[in-house]
């Protein structure tokens, strides 16, 4: 059975991909701060802080694949792409898959930029987390070709706010944002959910960034 431990798998993105994973037969470990309220069964919810390395460890044990559906934001500003350098670390000597649940601000609008996040409309407050994203994808491009990670952006309309139904039909691009007739780039957690279950299921995108849209 493959297992796979979530980094943040109490969100929005996290929860999500838990539920997806369950659903199709996955092991299941989930960490975060806390417990959540509503969770999903069967799934083995561990409580710990991801900057301690003990917890870095325990994500890693046993894992065919780790997680990280963290944002930097909350008071975790500047703390996540760091934590993921040194997870890409720790994950290349344990031979053990990363998964990086990224945002859409380092996609680009058309082939050779600019990127989402350097456009006009590109919204101020969010600008730290999106270039904090950027460089740890950045960082995983330089990383050793011993160490299998995929990163995965979402479609722009990605969120709690735009929660969506599972459909099952999207598409898969590379590093162009994928916009749909009207303009418009959405995806619901549970499609997005099932891409990156997809992924680790059957791994096509290696060493490699993906995004997913309708």
């Amino acid at each position: 059975m493959t297992q796979i431990s979530i980094l943040g798998g109490t969100g929005y993105a996290g929860s999500h991909i838990a539920r997806e994973a369950i659903a199709r037969g996955l092991s299941v470990r989930a960490f975060s701060r806390s417990l959540p309220e509503s969770p999903i069964e069967g799934v083995d919810y561990v409580t710990g802080d991801v900057q301690d390395p003990a917890t870095l460890t325990s994500a890693l044990s046993g894992a065919d694949a780790v997680v990280v559906a963290l944002s930097p934001r909350g008071g975790q500003e500047g703390k996540v792409a760091p934590l993921i350098a040194k997870l890409a670390a720790e994950a290349e000597a344990a031979n053990v898959r990363v998964g990086v649940v990224g945002g859409a601000g380092s996609l680009l609008v058309a082939p050779g930029g600019p990127r989402v996040v350097d456009t006009p409309d590109f919204p101020e407050a969010v600008k730290p987390e999106a270039f904090e994203m950027g460089e740890a994808l950045e960082h995983l491009r330089t990383t050793p070709e011993t160490l299998d990670w995929f990163y995965v952006s979402p479609a722009g309309g990605f969120g709690a706010w735009a929660e969506g139904e599972k459909t099952g039909n999207f598409r898969v691009g590379g590093d162009i944002l994928l916009v749909d007739a009207d303009g418009k780039s959405e995806i619901s957690g549970a499609d997005f959910a099932q891409a990156i279950v997809d992924e680790v299921v059957t791994p096509t995108h290696k060493r490699a960034r993906f995004t997913v849209a309708y």
